[in-house]
């Protein structure tokens, strides 16, 4: 049987190569099962093994950082089953149950984004490229409900924007791909000027978002750019870009858009996934009930 360590290099390539997973889910792989390896000094592990890595979990993360560490190496395991590499497969017989707290997504109240996108918006003169930059991957964040590292990633063979439309060719967790269609006029009107400003470096890295160094943005950069308008209007809150997805999501959701269809925008494999923001939805149709319903209106007392 191959060292432990050298059979989780093969798997990663796998993944990397054959299943073409995301580069952010191999890193997640990679990251997990390293931190795997280390705690049985290199040595396939046994049931016993295994109990006191999720005692060792338990005790160091949070309940989701648990879930997704312990999917990693259960995912590891499995694979070497199905090849024949290992005869039992330790996880068959091991019972692990996590409590997990139902967390709601967080959301920008709407004033605060537009208070964001007005100071971007008030920040720009002609000739500061970088700050209409800024302005596109903010708008880009709050219409598309794409999740940043999937912004990051558009190209000149998924992103393309004209009069009418602007397109964006998305390719999600597991490689699932989705077409995001934007036609509100003053989106398209920046997408072509952002395009048009930095033609020559998309051209060059074939990369639609770019940094302050003339290279493809990263997620981190995105979320300087966040922080830089935030620190703007002098407030204290904490906004992430995956917050800009939760808000779009639940957006949707409170004007009436079908379920079906906010699953398919956000490119979830299941309904039960996208399920989690009729919670919040929720909250907003109670606040609605009590201000717009007419039986507020009227006074009787006995």
């Amino acid at each position: 049987m191959k060292q432990i360590n050298e059979a989780i290099k093969t798997y990663l390539e796998a993944c990397e190569h054959e299943k073409e997973l995301s580069p952010h889910t191999v890193k997640a792989y990679r990251i997990d099962l390293a931190q795997f390896s280390q705690f049985t000094n290199g040595t396939w592990a046994e049931k016993d093994t295994l109990s006191e890595y999720v005692k060792h979990l338990n005790t160091h993360f949070a309940p989701r950082s648990v879930k997704r560490k312990l999917a990693s190496v259960c995912a590891f395991y499995h694979a070497l089953e199905q090849n024949g590499e290992v005869e039992i497969n330790p996880f068959d017989k091991l019972h692990i149950k996590i409590h997990m707290s139902k967390q709601l997504p967080r959301t920008i109240p709407e004033r605060t984004v537009q208070d964001l996108l007005r100071c971007a918006y008030e920040t720009y003169v002609p000739g500061r490229r970088k700050v209409l930059r800024d302005i596109f991957v903010l708008e880009l964040l709050f219409s598309s409900g794409a999740r940043v590292s999937e912004l990051c990633s558009l190209s000149n063979n998924t992103f393309s924007v004209d009069a009418s439309d602007m397109r964006m060719l998305i390719y999600g967790k597991g490689r699932k791909e989705r077409i995001i269609h934007i036609t509100t006029p003053e989106l398209l009107q920046l997408g072509e000027r952002y395009c048009k400003e930095y033609e020559a470096d998309i051209q060059r890295t074939n990369t639609i978002l770019i940094n302050d160094r003339g290279a493809p943005l990263s997620p981190q950069s995105v979320r300087r750019i966040i922080r830089k308008y935030l620190a703007k209007l002098n407030t204290q809150t904490d906004i992430t870009p995956h917050m800009f997805r939760h808000t779009f999501a639940t957006s949707l959701l409170e004007a009436g858009m079908d379920i079906r269809y906010i699953q398919s925008l956000l490119g979830h494999s299941s309904i039960s996934t996208t399920q989690i923001y009729t919670h919040v939805a929720a909250e907003h149709q109670t606040q609605l009930l009590a201000e717009k319903h007419p039986r507020g209106k009227m006074s009787f007392s006995l």
